[in-house]
């Protein structure tokens, strides 16, 4: 998976729904990674994907009323999936889906509400935390990214690699802290990917009832 963490913050589009559901018919674009390479995407009440030897990521920013979230829910299945892989290997990582939360330090988020890929890239005060199913990772386990700046982005393994239906329930505020350290920053944006590039292999999956608290 070839994903730079600001490439994760390069779009504009904010979410305006008060905390609590989150839409998935509005606000949503997608991000290639590759000129080659993308996913499909149905947005509406759910977010649907497929994956076909490919990455990319659906994202939306989010507004100020929900900045200080500190728990977040959802339901998701996937009816075909990658095989196990090590989620800590740079371009060895394929899994069938991931939600990302986006944060910043509330005294600099007004100030990159409106920031383009130039201004993020190697922004130190950004911070990434995506919940994945996939690997073959004990449930809780926190993985560093092996892409972008050392301890900016970390990967949580919630599922192995496999198919089925689940609801999680997260508390980002616990999860930040052990992810980081300290207090929980604004979170500013949120994304979902998938990712079958490096194993070749296809993905379909959904994600909805996201709802943030």
């Amino acid at each position: 998976m070839r994903l730079l963490f600001s490439t994760v913050l390069a779009l504009t589009t904010p979410v305006t729904a008060t905390a609590g559901p989150v839409n998935f018919s509005n606000g949503w674009q997608e991000q290639r990674l590759s000129l080659f390479s993308s996913n499909d995407y149905t947005f509406g009440q759910n977010l649907g994907l497929v994956s076909d030897g490919s990455v990319s990521i659906a994202w939306s920013r989010v507004g100020r009323n929900n900045w200080g979230s500190s728990g977040a829910s959802w339901s998701w299945s996937v009816d075909q999936s990658v095989p196990a892989t090590d989620l800590s290997q740079k371009g060895g990582d394929d899994r069938n889906i991931s939600l990302y939360f986006v944060f910043v330090p509330e005294s600099v988020a007004p100030s990159l509400e409106g920031a383009n890929i130039r201004s993020l890239m190697g922004n130190g005060d950004v911070r990434i935390m995506q919940y994945a199913w996939g690997g073959n990772h004990a449930r809780g386990q926190v993985i560093q990214s092996p892409y972008g700046p050392q301890g900016q982005g970390v990967t949580i393994a919630l599922r192995q690699a496999g198919t089925g239906s689940f609801s999680e329930s997260v508390d980002l505020a616990a999860d930040y802290a052990r992810a980081f350290g300290g207090e929980k920053s604004a979170l500013v944006g949120l994304a979902v990917s998938g990712d079958s590039d490096d194993t070749d292999t296809m993905i379909r999956a959904a994600i909805g009832n996201l709802a943030l608290r």
